[in-house]
């Protein structure tokens, strides 16, 4: 997952941006097979780059900063 997520990254920030954005999604803005699979799993959080295009949907947003983290990515809260 590690070099997935830190490659899309780079492909889409260039090698000097870094920045992703980590926001709460709610389970109703989710399709329906994304939405049975978490099955009422605790808060789900996306991690989007700057495009707004989404990397990755954790359950937790501790999970989700120590994923942007381990592919060297600084993330911040969008509310």
């Amino acid at each position: 997952m590690k070099n997935d997520v830190s490659n899309s990254a780079d492909a889409r920030f260039g090698d000097n941006s870094k920045l992703v954005y980590v926001k709460p999604i709610a389970l109703d803005e989710l399709p329906d097979e994304v939405r049975e699979k978490v099955n009422g799993q605790g808060p789900l959080f996306a991690v989007h780059n700057d495009a707004g295009q989404q990397l990755a949907l954790v359950a937790g947003r501790r999970l989700a900063f120590e994923l942007a983290r381990e592919n060297d990515l600084q993330p911040v809260t969008v509310h």
